[in-house]
């Protein structure tokens, strides 16, 4: 049952910042995950500051400069759908298109994909795990067969849930964030917090922050850009394993590469050793499958999720040989 909680719905950024100053109060978008983490006593949210009446944070708009911006409200649907994006970054459009299900992308948002709670049973469960402000992540000796293999520190292994995420680090996308102390950007990339970092924290964002806008910059040449996801069910499911590219071409040569995981780690994982093994080079049987075993060789996987990077490594031999048909085309 969820807890009972006052709704104010304020039609300027300016009055939704002073009501985010108040105690107890916490931002509303589309609100597919935040009512779930009200019924499951996960977040304590006395008012419910909407999003809904700002129309200036929805639709997607090409800037001068090439830069791509999307409203935090514009829908995952609107994002899988739009023609822009389809043809300059396929690769996000593929990954809004494998967000949950149709009715969840119809009314979930770009920024709340951003800002998700993790999805893991203990932290969603009645368990005072280390990211409620416990001392034990339960999963790390527990039932951890869906857990991150990267970036846990045997501290908190929560996986990221967001399958947008991965793609705009790939993209090297900004965040732009309006708050109290006035507006600042965050790269996606330093967006999440890791749990070495802070357990009990998701993102950098403060608590009088919200996502306004995410801009992405214009490729600095011909750029492929894809999203894989494997999950255990076809719909509703999240991430067991998953990968965004984003490689820059110069010709049959990869002249800068971006190899992001998700499923992976407690944020969106960039695999440096794989970009290492690409960038400069052509995409050869030998670098694919050295760029695959590069990717994961530095796993922690823990007990019951030793299966993960096998996973892994043949999906990126899978997504770079599709990558080098389309960039050879």
């Amino acid at each position: 049952m969820l807890p009972k909680f006052s709704y104010v719905r304020p039609e300027n950024i300016d009055d939704v910042l002073a009501h985010l100053k108040e105690r107890g109060a916490v931002v509303h978008a589309g609100g597919t995950d935040l009512l779930g983490c009200l019924r499951e006593r996960i977040i304590d949210g006395k008012t419910l500051v909407s999003l809904s009446a700002l129309k200036t944070l929805r639709g997607i708009t090409t800037e001068p400069g090439g830069v791509l911006q999307i409203g935090a409200l514009t829908t995952i649907t609107e994002l899988s759908e739009d023609e822009g994006v389809i043809n300059r970054y396929p690769g996000l459009a593929a990954a809004a298109s494998e967000v949950a299900s149709p009715q969840l992308r119809n009314q979930g948002t770009v920024g709340g994909n951003l800002c998700q709670k993790p999805r893991c049973w203990y932290y969603r469960g009645e368990f005072h795990c280390r990211r409620k402000g416990g001392d034990t992540c339960y999963a790390l000796g527990g039932e951890n067969q869906f857990h991150a293999i990267f970036g846990h520190d045997y501290t908190c292994a929560i996986t990221h849930p967001s399958d947008t995420a991965p793609v705009f680090t790939a993209l090297g996308a900004k965040v732009h964030v309006s708050g109290a102390e006035g507006k600042r950007s965050i790269k996606v990339e330093d967006l999440h917090v890791l749990p070495e970092t802070d357990p009990r924290r998701e993102t950098v964002l403060k608590e009088d922050e919200i996502i306004t806008h995410i801009d992405i910059p214009a490729p600095g040449g011909k750029m492929y850009s894809s999203y894989r996801k494997i999950r255990a069910r076809r719909s509703w499911d999240f991430a067991l394993a998953g990968a965004a590219l984003a490689l820059t071409t110069d010709g049959p040569r990869i002249a800068k590469a971006a190899v992001i995981l998700s499923g992976a780690a407690p944020v969106p994982w960039r695999s440096k050793a794989a970009e290492s093994e690409i960038s400069g080079r052509e995409l050869s049987d030998t670098i694919i499958t050295s760029a695959a075993k590069a990717a994961v060789a530095d796993a922690r996987p823990l007990s019951k999720n030793g299966y993960k990077p096998a996973m892994f490594q043949g999906m990126l031999e899978e997504e770079l040989h599709k990558a080098r048909e389309t960039i050879g085309s």
